[in-house]
């Protein structure tokens, strides 16, 4: 097996396979020798000699005998799960995949509120009964929206808004950078920007600060004909004050991709409230995920030949 350039980890997303990276990486660099692994010992023999390696994850053992590798490129946004200080031990550079997602969870999103204010899912109860009765709707056009979390996913979904005309609120850790809402919030503001907003989008990662971040009081804050849609993690809201709030039409309802837990019970009450639409956590679908992750690495392989800073850089 002749020495590659870059090495494609065992991996399967979306119930796509390595196969469809390397496929795409190829297309994107054809001077460079791209190998897949098949097996655990065709990843060592690979890492061994590798200067760059694509994949979910890699344990401290390969990486130890990974002697050329310069560049470990994760197919996920999230590194929590990696050997970041052995990485950085190593000279190895850690790169993400943020922004891959953003196109398809910002339709999703927007889909989710579009759902919610044309009332698709009464729609289809009363087809299945083939019951011809006409209901109230509401427009997302000319509403406010808080988009909790202004990474790559939400500016995504506030790009998108902007045809709806709707006003714009975002909450992030560092207000003070600004962001592409009207207006921006650090979290210990949470209750000032989701106060007015008939849409709250959470799009930020689970940390200790956004833990139960949706709790009793902020449903109480929120408006009576307010939507949230959770794109981010299930433990980011409370359920159980969740499903309370929804049952005493505390709020309007909530499009929830992610729970807690997770797979939901077929037994949960979630299921049975007529406000709730609910989806397997399967925004982050796409046929084009690899595609996007072949772009980010093309990019920075040019960036490590040129000595220059790599994109999307966590170590």
């Amino acid at each position: 097996m002749s020495d590659p350039d870059i090495v494609v980890l065992r991996q399967t997303i979306h119930g796509s396979g390595g196969e469809e990276l390397a496929a795409a990486i190829r297309e994107r660099l054809p001077d460079r020798s791209v190998a897949l692994a098949r097996t655990p010992a065709e990843e060592r023999e690979l890492l061994e000699t590798a200067r760059i390696a694509v994949g979910l994850d890699v344990d401290e053992e390969l990486l130890a005998a990974a002697e050329n590798l310069e560049l470990f490129a994760c197919v996920f946004a999230g590194t929590g799960h990696l050997p970041r200080d052995a990485l950085e031990d190593h000279g190895v550079a850690l790169t993400n995949a943020s922004g891959v997602h953003g196109p398809n969870i910002a339709e999703h999103v927007l889909g989710s509120m579009i759902t919610h204010a044309r009332q698709w899912a009464r729609a289809h109860r009363q087809q299945e009964r083939r019951e011809w009765r006409s209901y109230e709707t509401t427009e997302v056009y000319g509403s406010t929206v808080a988009i909790v979390g202004l990474g790559a996913i939400g500016e995504a979904v506030v790009d998108r808004l902007e045809p709806f005309d709707v006003d714009t609120t975002g909450v992030r850790y560092s207000p003070e950078k600004g962001g592409p809402t009207d207006e921006v919030y650090g979290f210990d503001e949470f209750h000032d920007a989701i106060a007015d907003a008939e849409y709250v989008v959470l799009a930020c990662p689970l940390t200790e600060a956004t833990r139960g971040l949706v709790d009793a009081d902020a449903l109480r804050t929120m408006r009576a004909d307010a939507v949230l849609v959770n794109i981010a993690r299930g433990p980011v809201v409370d359920t159980d004050a969740l499903v309370s709030a929804l049952r005493n039409s505390r709020i309007r309802g909530a499009a929830l991709d992610v729970t807690d837990p997770e797979p939901l019970p077929e037994d949960h009450p979630l299921w049975g409230l007529g406000n709730v639409t609910i989806t397997p956590h399967n925004a982050g679908h796409t046929p084009h995920y690899y595609e996007r992750v072949a772009d980010i690495l093309a990019e920075n392989v040019g960036r490590l030949d040129g000595g220059e800073e790599l994109e999307n850089r966590v170590v």
